[in-house]
């Protein structure tokens, strides 16, 4: 499916091109050549970050996998797993990792849940009897990976202070239930094309506690003031972050590892995996550099504009599509788009506000696409693509129809 899907971005910007040229605007394939290179230079510095953050976190998962915390967590979590990865051996080291990379997204922890997620399909391409076709387990953790619950989005509150809100974490519960929207979504999905059964008393045994338990978090949080949930989130997410290393260590130690020693080695096989990322990031970001530029999102959004203002519906929501539109394919364009639409508009505006829970109830499919099968050398996706763009249209959908509840 990524052959026929990375061509298809080629084509739809050609024809894009084609139809922008013939109305008079020859500079477009300029543009879509600068972007070529442009997208080619970004995906090398994307890699420098990688390099470096690749080769601490699996040094430091090295350690925890020799210390028996891995292990620990894969026997607590095994009966759930055996529901909905019944190809993966009860006590295996990826189920551990699994959840210890839906952790880190819950918390925002991004820097740490990338190496914990390559980590972990990495694990379950060793259980894969075909190495170049996704297997069921893989394609659930990256579908839950890619529409993961976000306790904590720090970043987008990071935005709207640097654009003057005046209460920062407004978009909080909107994001909480959009996000939630999406994984639920995404597991359904997969679910349907794998015929798991979510209704599994075992499944239903482990869901239900964790629901109660956010459900009273989400109570706890938006109980708080602006000030006080945004002290909590930075405080949360950095002793998260510094806790797990030093119990990595401290347990590592404890254990009798030679923790110097394991995290070189770790560290070793980060950088090996970091080097392997580059072809496939180059051919993913450059394919939706090209798309970008040819304006072949644009056409889309005025055809959406047509068809609402046919149906007589509220059009406001339309001014935030942009960065739900571009969130698909890439991070940083969508940024771009939301501090745009936020200084166009007003940082509290009806599309401004929607397009920070956009933002904060999506993820960048395709990069997660190509950095997690492109680790591990998948090239037949399956339903992945399919079942991941499904959980995005629903955080989409729900992030509307939440900000109209919220805001009007």
């Amino acid at each position: 499916m990524l052959n026929g899907l990375w061509l298809s971005f080629f084509l739809v910007a050609t024809l894009a091109a084609v139809m922008r040229w013939i109305g008079g605007d020859p500079g477009v394939w300029a543009a879509m050549v600068e972007s070529l290179f442009a997208m080619a230079k970004l995906s090398v510095e994307v890699m420098v970050l990688l390099f470096g953050t690749l080769t601490l976190w699996l040094g430091l998962l090295r350690i925890a996998e020799k210390a028996g915390l891995i292990d620990l967590l894969a026997r607590l979590l095994g009966p759930l797993f055996a529901r909905l990865m019944p190809e993966v051996p009860r006590g295996h080291p990826a189920l551990g990792l699994i959840s210890m990379n839906f952790a880190a997204n819950g918390l925002g922890l991004d820097n740490a849940a990338t190496p914990i997620g390559l980590k972990a399909m990495k694990a379950l391409q060793a259980l894969n009897p075909l190495p170049h076709t996704a297997s069921n387990a893989q394609i659930l953790f990256l579908v839950l990976n890619s529409s993961s619950l976000t306790l904590l989005p720090v970043s987008i509150f990071m935005y709207r202070v640097q654009q003057g809100a005046a209460d920062p974490t407004l978009v909080f519960l909107p994001i909480l239930l959009a996000t939630s929207a999406s994984t639920l979504a995404g597991l359904l999905a997969v679910a349907l094309m794998q015929r798991l059964r979510l209704w599994d008393p075992v499944v239903l045994a482990y869901l239900l506690p964790s629901a109660l338990l956010l459900g009273a978090f989400m109570a706890l949080l938006a109980s708080l003031s602006a000030t006080a949930l945004a002290q909590l989130s930075s405080l949360l997410g950095n002793l998260s972050l510094f806790g797990l290393i030093l119990l990595f260590l401290l347990v590592g130690w404890w254990r009798k590892v030679a923790v110097y020693e394991s995290f070189i080695e770790g560290a070793q096989e980060g950088f090996n995996v970091a080097r392997d990322l580059l072809p496939y990031l180059v051919a993913m970001l450059c394919a939706v550099g090209v798309l970008r530029a040819s304006g072949a999102l644009d056409f889309g959004l005025q055809g959406i504009r047509w068809l609402v203002e046919g149906a007589g519906w509220d059009t406001r929501f339309i001014e935030a599509l942009p960065t739900a539109l571009i969130k698909p394919f890439s991070g940083s364009g969508a940024r771009a788009m939301l501090i745009e639409t936020m200084q166009t508009f007003g940082v509290d505006s009806f599309p401004a506000l929607l397009a920070a829970t956009v933002q904060g109830s999506t993820e960048t499919t395709f990069y997660v696409l190509a950095v997690y099968f492109g680790a591990v050398g998948i090239q037949r996706v399956r339903h992945a693509v399919g079942c991941a763009l499904f959980a995005d249209l629903a955080g989409i959908l729900a992030a509307i129809t939440v900000c109209y509840w919220f805001f009007g």
